[in-house]
């Protein structure tokens, strides 16, 4: 493995491991259901689990197979992503960097479903009437990590502009 795909694997593991950490935390600490303003009418400690996928999608279905097709669907675009990232094919240092993210974000909500059947969130943010479904550091660094590709991609400098460089 070339030590500049090592750095990633080192990222997606801060990652998860800082994912994990957190969650554990709130698991330990609070009850599911929990809720503690953090910021007033901004931003608000929860616990919560989802089931399903992005934004509570399929969160009410009893289906063993959603649930299969969820851990199955992880896992491949872990390994899709990881084997970009050691095949060189992952792009530039930001998408290098994205990619490392999102991967260690899936692996962290990866985790929680096989631990836990669903995924701890326990951050809510909010704006006046509008409310942001409850999120956790996984997915943040799954956004970032998305952010950092588009940013790459919408900068106009190609891969292969850079390594002629």
């Amino acid at each position: 493995m070339p030590a500049s795909s090592a750095r990633w694997l080192w990222l997606a593991l801060a990652v998860l491991a800082a994912d994990r950490a957190s969650k554990f935390a709130i698991e330990q600490l609070t009850a599911e259901g929990f809720r503690r303003p953090l910021v007033p009418n901004f931003a608000d400690l929860v616990h919560s689990v989802n089931a399903g996928i992005a934004f509570g999608l399929f969160s009410g279905t009893t289906s063993n197979w959603i649930s299969f097709l969820l851990v199955l669907s992880s896992a491949a675009v872990i390994l899709l992503l990881f084997w970009l990232l050691f095949a060189g094919h992952a792009g530039g240092i930001e998408s290098q960097a994205g990619i490392a993210l999102i991967a260690g974000g899936a692996a962290g909500n990866l985790m929680d479903r096989l631990l836990h059947g669903g995924v701890t969130d326990f951050l809510e943010l909010r704006a006046g009437n509008f409310r942001w479904p409850a999120f956790n550091f996984a997915d943040s660094a799954i956004t970032i990590g998305a952010a950092l590709i588009i940013f790459e991609l919408l900068s106009g400098e190609s891969h292969a502009t850079r390594a002629r460089s």
